[in-house]
């Protein structure tokens, strides 16, 4: 496995460095936010609680469409994710409307 590549010297790759890193941490931080906020809507399917569910799910969709809008993920990506999300929501909840 090869090591990385020696850096560059001109400015514009300088600055380009700094800005890669910059924006890793940001995407990491909303992917592990996008990670998060799933781990919630699932804990509050667990509890079967109709507005917890709701609320949590709300929130989700909220934060995984901005990340998707931004580019961070892919726009597919996204739509798996909420399409999941509601697919697991409304198994809970239509079993309690029945």
């Amino acid at each position: 496995m090869a090591g990385k590549a020696a850096p560059k010297k001109n400015l514009s790759a300088l600055k380009r460095v700094r800005q890669a890193e910059k924006n890793n941490l940001r995407n990491k931080s909303v992917k592990t936010e996008i990670k998060t906020i799933t781990k919630k809507v699932e804990s509050a399917v667990a509890g079967k609680k109709r507005e917890d569910i709701e609320k949590a799910f709300a929130e989700a969709t909220k934060v995984i469409t901005k990340a998707a809008s931004k580019g961070i993920i892919h726009k597919n990506t996204a739509a798996r994710k909420i399409s999941r999300l509601a697919r697991l929501a409304n198994t809970v909840l239509r079993a309690q409307a029945a």
